[in-house]
């Protein structure tokens, strides 16, 4: 079994422990809810029992500005990249492990994998690259997109897998989906559930960032059930899932 070498992340205020790299599949949790709290922009928390797994916490500025910073609590912090709006984990609580590097990993008893995307349309030569997320939690098979911008390979694809729940950039911009790309991205996978992220909000509004808010992936996706909570958080377990058709699921950021 091969170990990582344990890596440095620039500005980072936080300890970075190894995680192992994995061949075999990991444990799946059951018989528990899956909590799943937004925190602005790419920046959502997933809790069940004792676990806690941050994905992309961001510094407050530029299109982040006007969001509470996300210091909370977590085990594990995923990152999909290096910029600032997905990946700033400077004065984290406590001393998370950190991983930031497509790969597979085991946490605990959950297998966690990163695959490599694409971070914008010119091939990765502005942005560079994203990873992609995917681990199961509370018997729920996750994806989070990150800041996906490129359409999804085949071999990203079989990857990937169908997830129970698709977390995806629907507002546009240089580095990240716009609808159209969205919808095409969710046909690819075809998930259960989809969570709308990256889009214009009152933090994030169209006049300081070249978004566009959700209501135009709504339009697109007309006919897909749509799941309003009046909460920054939702609880999930498997039985709550679609069980044959898709559905959207919207979460409300308290300002």
């Amino acid at each position: 079994m091969k170990r990582r070498q344990i890596l440095g992340y620039a500005g980072a205020g936080l300890a970075i422990t190894l995680l192992t790299s994995l061949q075999s599949q990991g444990v799946a949790q059951t018989g528990e809810s899956l909590s799943i709290q937004w925190l602005g922009h790419t920046c959502f928390l997933f809790s069940s029992g004792k676990t806690r797994i941050l994905v992309n916490p961001f510094r407050t500025l530029g299109c982040t500005a006007k969001y509470r910073a996300p210091k909370v609590e977590s085990g594990l912090v995923l990152i999909s990249s290096q910029l600032l709006d997905e990946g700033a984990v400077e004065g984290l609580p406590g001393k998370p492990q950190l991983i930031y590097e497509p790969g597979v990993y085991r946490y605990n008893d959950i297998q966690v994998q990163g695959i490599n995307t694409i971070h914008d349309r010119v091939n990765g030569r502005r942005f560079g690259n994203n990873v992609a997320w995917r681990w199961k939690q509370a018997g729920i098979n996750i994806l989070h997109l990150g800041g996906a911008a490129a359409p999804i390979s085949i071999e990203q694809k079989i990857l990937m897998g169908r997830p129970d729940i698709l977390l995806v950039p629907v507002g546009g911009g240089v580095k990240a989906y716009n609808p159209t790309e969205a919808q095409a991205a969710i046909q690819a996978l075809n998930p259960k559930l989809v969570i709308p992220t990256h889009y214009s909000t009152q933090a994030a509004d169209s006049s300081s960032c070249d978004l566009v808010a959700v209501e135009q992936f709504l339009e697109l996706m007309n006919g897909t059930p749509v799941r309003r909570a009046n909460s920054d958080t939702v609880a999930i377990n498997s039985g709550s899932l679609p069980e044959n058709d898709m559905a959207i699921q919207l979460l409300s950021y308290k300002f």
